[in-house]
């Protein structure tokens, strides 16, 4: 089964997620590796993008959460765990010592 979005196959985990998003993983993620000087020019852009697309992580949540429903279900199945039953204590028959 191929998966496209937008006219290109994505064929890797990662290249599902840079389609979806429209921009590439590292960009919010980083490198291992890199300067300061190109962390702040990363964290600039990725600032850039969200001031040009507000919406991007509400949009970001939604996908993930579909790609999470469709591919992992058993993650949303949850079973409500049996409390036990709480221990009545019984009245004791005869005297006081």
């Amino acid at each position: 089964m191929r998966t496209f979005i937008g006219g290109h196959q994505a064929v890797s985990a990662n290249d599902f997620v840079e389609l979806a998003l429209g921009t590439p993983v590292e960009l919010w993620l980083g490198v291992e590796g890199e300067s300061e000087e190109e962390r702040a020019a990363r964290l600039d852009a990725a600032r850039d993008i969200l001031a040009d697309n507000p919406n991007l992580p509400d949009e970001v949540s939604r996908v993930a959460a579909e790609a999470i429903e469709a591919f992992a279900p058993e993650l949303f199945n949850v079973i409500p765990l049996v409390r036990p039953a709480a221990r009545r204590s019984r009245p004791r028959k005869g005297a006081a010592a």
